[in-house]
């Protein structure tokens, strides 16, 4: 209050020191003594030096913008790299994409089981397993199998949830609901690799 009240007078003056000691205030520090001085956080001084000096304010204001004006160059520069390594790669990986994607037909065997729950049902329907089932094939990965997903199987799994509940409602039983969801997951992500092939196909 006592700052406020004098800070509009013309004689009206602060030290660091008293401004630290009365507000304590952080990334200001005024020490005494033959090493000592008055040290502040980098932004304090630049906005200090800015008010003192025109100069020192556009100097920033340059050197700023030389670095984002770097910075831009270097992010140009990676992305067209990516992008050439995409075109270099992307007949490699489109096969490789289509079969590890591309959810396999339910057998008999697994639509005979009940599921603990919808999850390991809508699972089993676009993955071929159950969480329990990833956990104990990849026991070195940390998370569940969702979080290594494709965004297309993401998409996917999304689409057969809301169909989920609709069978649910219908009544149809969880081996049949298995089957039809399976093969809308099959349909689907048959869908989305081929619009993804000719995208990278347009691309290039």
């Amino acid at each position: 209050e006592g700052i406020k009240n004098e800070a509009g007078r013309n004689s009206f003056f602060l030290s660091a020191k008293k401004w630290n000691e009365l507000t304590q205030a952080k990334g200001l520090i005024a020490q005494a003594g033959r090493y000592g001085g008055t040290f502040a956080h980098r932004d304090i001084a630049f906005e200090f030096g800015s008010w003192l000096s025109p100069e020192f304010k556009l100097y920033l204001i340059k050197e700023f913008q030389r670095l984002k004006d770097d910075e831009n160059r270097r992010l140009s520069l990676a992305w067209n790299l990516n992008r050439t390594i995409s075109k270099l790669n992307y007949r490699i990986h489109t096969d490789a994409i289509k079969a590890h994607l591309i959810p396999a037909l339910v057998t008999q065997a697994q639509a005979a089981i009940t599921y603990a729950t919808e999850a390991d049902l809508l699972n089993v329907a676009l993955f071929g397993l159950t969480a329990k089932q990833w956990r104990d094939a990849n026991l070195k990965l940390e998370g569940n199998m969702r979080e290594y997903a494709s965004v297309e199987q993401l998409l996917v799994l999304a689409n057969i949830e809301g169909m989920n509940a609709e069978f649910i409602h219908m009544g149809l039983a969880q081996g049949d609901r298995l089957k039809r969801l399976n093969a809308i997951a099959i349909r689907q992500m048959k869908t989305l690799t081929a619009a993804g092939t000719k995208t990278l196909e347009d691309r290039t």
